[in-house]
């Protein structure tokens, strides 16, 4: 059987013991049978992974032994994504393939021509939720670090938050002269470490949208001639930033292109 992971967030210490009851008791003892003396992986979402041995259970919990603690290595790149919001289960698809991807921070945002309406009301318990979605994507993938949810923004308060030196690209349908594939042919793009990518809506940006994005350093770019759906465009470009610089590049110096 794999070694289970569980997200405990606090940072643990070799030879330290901690406690792990409610659904993660039930988890090991109920649905995996886990027995006295097995293995647990915990990730504290911080970029900690600790290995641990059920030393043994209670009614009220399992006490597992840590025997030990690794700081994980980051990764080569640093990804920020803007998503504008899209219908409900599209958006925790896209919140799950992000953290999986390996974005470490994703900002929701509201355009012209998003479909998805929230309530101001229920903002707070909708980022809740992509914060659970995300967390149980980073246990499942093997991250050890959790990619971090903002509220719901509008769209230029989103294009304020990226630093000067983020290479910035907006994926647009309607760019016809920039591929992707040429941004890294770019010596700056090359040598980044940090990226801030905007997705659109399904019905995509207007004009002025792509517009005010050029005017705060964010350089349209195209996918293709195909119109993607948001979250194949969304997995896309994603992808290729991670062959290129990051997770898939195979390269510890950041890439095919280095």
């Amino acid at each position: 059987m794999t070694t289970p992971r569980l997200y405990l967030p606090q940072f643990l210490q070799k030879d330290t013991t901690c406690m792990l009851n409610g659904a993660d008791l039930k988890y090991l003892k109920s649905v995996l049978r886990m027995k006295v003396g097995e293995r647990v992986f915990l990730f504290d979402g911080r970029g900690h992974e600790s290995t641990g041995i059920i030393k043994h259970y209670t009614s009220h919990g399992a006490t597992v032994k840590i025997i030990e603690t690794n700081s994980m290595q980051p990764d080569a790149i640093e990804i920020t994504l803007f998503q504008s919001l899209a219908k409900a289960g599209v958006m925790d698809f896209i919140i799950e393939k992000a953290t999986e991807l390996g974005v470490a921070r994703i900002v929701p945002f509201v355009s012209v021509r998003s479909v998805a309406k929230i309530p101001k009301d229920k903002i707070s318990a909708k980022c809740v939720r992509w914060q659970k979605i995300a967390r149980e994507a980073a246990r499942k993938c093997g991250r050890a670090d959790i990619p971090e949810i903002e509220g719901i923004l509008t769209l230029d308060e989103s294009l304020n938050i990226p630093s000067k030196d983020d290479i910035k690209l907006i994926f647009w349908e309607e760019e016809k002269k920039t591929t992707v594939k040429q941004i890294f042919r770019d010596k700056k793009v090359r040598q980044a470490k940090a990226f801030s990518i905007i997705i659109g809506p399904e019905g995509g940006f207007t004009v002025e949208e792509v517009a005010c994005a050029r005017e705060k350093g964010f350089v349209p770019v195209s996918l293709g001639d195909r119109v993607l759906k948001v979250d194949t465009a969304l997995m896309s470009a994603l992808t290729v930033i991670q062959y290129e610089k990051g997770i898939f590049s195979g390269d510890p110096e950041g890439g095919p292109n280095h």
